[in-house]
Parts: structure tokens; sequence; C-alpha cells
């Protein structure tokens, strides 16, 4: 029997309730990653899907939704791209990443998609990181104002707009993925966010 003004569960919590939050690992510290926003995750999701979708039809690598990579394995570098890809070239796809732990591969893309709980700044230095340390181009997707920057290098991006289209270039060739579809869509009549 509980004291009066004991709160005691009635059940144990779900074993959802116990994972640890994500994290990243920079200098050797542990980062706990802020939460994502539901609308960012749905936008991440979206991305992973059509680019796992054209990567297997065309055999071009494996992609990835918030996997942790060692970039830099002796400064304990490891960073969580929203998404990201890995060539065939990098990695043959029949080559299963490791069961478990982090994947010490440098991606060719990475995905940062830009949730309220973000702080921009940090965005851009973790861009600046992946350009460093090899990655070939980093998209920044930024929710609000329904815009994809495109860098390949980490000074000169394209900023794509709703009404443009991505297309995947020598990275992944043949791919054309309309940046609108990715947002949600204003009802007819109603006023843009």
């Amino acid at each position: 029997m509980s004291a009066i003004g004991t709160l005691e569960p009635a059940v144990a919590a779900p074993a959802w309730a116990k994972e640890e939050p994500l994290y990243e690992i920079v200098n050797g510290k542990k980062l706990e990653l802020p939460p994502m926003g539901i609308y960012a995750s749905l936008i991440a999701f979206k991305i992973g899907y059509l680019l796992q979708t054209w990567c297997i039809r065309h055999g071009l690598g494996t992609v990835v939704v918030e996997g942790l990579f060692i970039l830099d394995s002796a400064k304990n570098l490891r960073r969580r791209p929203d998404v990201a890809f890995v060539s065939a070239q990098k990695w043959p796809p029949d080559h299963p990443p490791p069961e478990a732990g982090d994947w010490e591969v440098i991606p060719d893309l990475a995905v940062e998609v830009v949730s309220p709980n973000d702080v921009f700044q940090d965005v851009l230095q973790k861009m600046q990181e992946y350009f460093r340390l090899g990655v070939g181009q980093v998209w920044i997707v930024i929710p609000s104002n329904r815009q994809i920057y495109v860098y390949d290098s980490p000074i000169s991006p394209r900023v794509l707009s709703a009404d443009q289209e991505l297309d995947g270039g020598l990275l992944l060739p043949g791919l054309r993925m309309p940046v609108g579809s990715l947002f949600h869509q204003q009802p007819k009549g109603a006023p843009a966010t």
C-alpha cells in the first residue's frame, strides 16, 4: 500500500519509453539530439523512401534514415544525418551494413531536414564538417520555406523552391524529385505560411 501523496505507476513503462534518445558523438562527447518534429520526420521519411526505391531499382547503393556514421574514428566523431546515401562503389549493395554499432563509412550524400528544434548554425556547421570529411553532397531541407539547399561544396548552394525539381545529378543519375511533393500541400484558398 502506498502512502498518501506518493505516486506509483500502475504498470511498467513500455519498452519504447525506455529507449535512449538519439545522439551524436562530437570530440568524443555524446550529444543528445533535439527531438525531430513530426513534420520534419515525415519529410525525412519521404526522402529516404524515394531515394531507397530509386537506388534499389538501379543498384546505386544504400539509403539509411537516422543512421549513426563514424566520420572520423581518430577524433571519435559520429554524426547522424536525417537521411544518408552510401554508393555501391563505397559499400556494395550485397554486403550488409553492420548489424550492431555504427557504420564506419563516409556517406556520398547527407540530408538534414531542419526541424523547429534545430539551431540553424549547428546545421551549417554539420554541413561544413560533412564536406571536410569527404561527403560529396549535402541537402538541407527547410520545411518552413518549402525549399531545399543543395550543396556540392560548402560555399555555393543551389536553392530549389517548391515549384522546382531536384535531380540526382551524377550522384543519383536519372533521379527527378518534385520539391513541392515533399511538403504538406496547402488546401485550396488557404494562405501560405
